[in-house]
């Protein structure tokens, strides 16, 4: 523990983003001092809970050193405090118009980087509650800022770790099996460390899986609405509810579904209505579509189609690819939705954790934290390439080997290696263990 702690240590205060070989030898054993932790502990829940978070209070007063996102968490919620709506404003309008809205402008604006201020924001509302809840508390100081925003991530943290074990509980699953989660590396780095809000996304997706479970599946939507206002990513799981109310396994409850579906659809709506405007459609609409439409990073089957692309026309194709990627995905949801069983928990969690994979690994735009949300399922499931994923996802940060220069482009060999232990772990809980199991049986 005292060797993790140091590790810990280094990493939230000592540790430069382009020092490579230490940011991975730093991952590498925390990783696995994480998984002997796991192992000799896993039957001390208390222990292990108490380990989880004095990990995260190292990172209390730290800067984050791997992400600039939280530049702009805190620009949106000073903006919301001097009330403005953030939808419809771009940091870099003000800047060029020599306007200062906010304390600290200037320091926020050089700190998020051009690329961050010349979009609008796409940080769904509850979201942009926590970053006024900063702005409330530490308007004037970016670190008092950071301090409340990372605060709301470990309670967010707390309860997923909660309702997590009392779901693992449920499916007759080792309440340890919640750990491989809370105690991950990555998953203390990326939300506590660098203030991603995956986590709390993440916990309101736990919290609705519970209550459907437990058959309260009116507040189960509610709450689902709330993780989708969170991050938009669990907008894509909707179809997947289909069959899990259905009556004697053969016949939809229409009217449950029914229920179900509006009282999600409305209580996003009622969460997204302050923001309300004709003008905030259009920016947000076309601030989601750069990721389908524009960005790239740390991709793999995407690359694969875009070297096909300039082989052929000669150009980057991504605006066609990209849309292609999003019908694809859509179906490929409706198959698993309407083809698989998804009418008990650990069919409906494995549907979820199919189908954000596989929009993942289509995707154009592949950050780090995004994998926190197939981590947290994986857990409730059979499959644990996840697991291998959030450790090899390092690799992504080496990328941009040659970040001193000119050209910015990823280096294709890193990413390959990342992808190829990924996939090749994929295959074979897949493929190669499937087959294994049946040949025994």
């Amino acid at each position: 523990m005292l060797a993790s702690i140091a590790c810990y240590f280094t990493f939230a205060y000592n540790l430069i983003r382009t020092d490579y070989i230490n940011l991975v030898t730093l991952y590498g054993a925390l990783f696995f001092l994480f998984y002997k932790l796991i192992q000799e502990l896993k039957n001390n829940i208390k222990a292990l809970t108490y380990i989880a978070f004095s990990f995260r209070a190292i990172f209390i007063l730290a800067i984050p050193n791997l992400s600039q996102d939280f530049y702009r968490f805190i620009w949106d919620g000073r903006m919301l405090l001097q009330g403005f709506n953030p939808y419809l404003y771009n940091v870099e309008s003000f800047i060029n118009a020599q306007t200062l809205p906010v304390s600290q402008a200037q320091i926020l604006f050089e700190g998020m980087g051009s690329l961050n201020a010349s979009h609008f924001t796409n940080y769904p509302p509850i979201n942009q509650l926590c970053f006024f809840i900063a702005a409330l508390l530490a308007n004037k100081s970016i670190l008092g800022s950071v301090v409340v925003l990372r605060f709301l991530i470990i309670a967010a943290d707390f309860g997923t770790l909660y309702f997590g074990k009392k779901l693992l509980n449920k499916l007759n699953l080792p309440e340890h099996y919640i750990f491989w989660y809370i105690l991950n590396p990555f998953i203390i780095i990326e939300l506590t460390g660098n203030l991603h809000f995956e986590g709390v996304m993440i916990f309101f997706l736990i919290w609705s899986l519970y209550l459907l479970h437990q058959k309260k599946w009116q507040w189960a939507s509610v709450v689902f609405a709330l993780s989708i206002s969170t991050k938009l990513i669990p907008i894509i799981l909707l179809p997947l509810f289909l069959k899990w109310f259905s009556k004697n396994k053969q016949h939809w409850d229409y009217k449950r579904l029914f229920v179900f579906y509006t009282l999600t659809i409305l209580t996003t709506i009622a969460v997204f209505i302050p923001f309300y405007s004709n003008e905030f459609i259009t920016n947000y609409y076309k601030t989601v579509g750069l990721w389908f439409t524009t960005f790239e990073f740390n991709a793999s089957i995407y690359y694969l189609a875009r070297s096909i692309g300039y082989t052929f026309r000669g150009y980057n194709e991504i605006a066609i690819i990209g849309k292609g990627i999003s019908v694809l995905t859509v179906i490929f949801t409706l198959a698993i939705a309407l083809l698989r069983k998804n009418d008990t928990t650990k069919d409906l969690i494995t549907s979820m954790l199919l189908v954000l994979s596989f929009y993942f690994f289509m995707s154009t735009t592949v950050h780090p934290w995004y994998i926190a949300t197939l981590l947290i399922l994986s857990i409730f499931t059979e499959y644990k390439f996840p697991l291998v994923w959030s450790f090899v996802v390092i690799l992504s940060y080496l990328s941009y080997l040659n970040v001193d220069s000119s050209d910015k482009s990823e280096n294709l060999w890193i990413i390959g290696l990342e992808y190829s232990i990924v996939y090749g772990y994929l295959i074979w809980e897949m493929v190669i263990k499937k087959a294994a199991k049946k040949q025994l049986s």
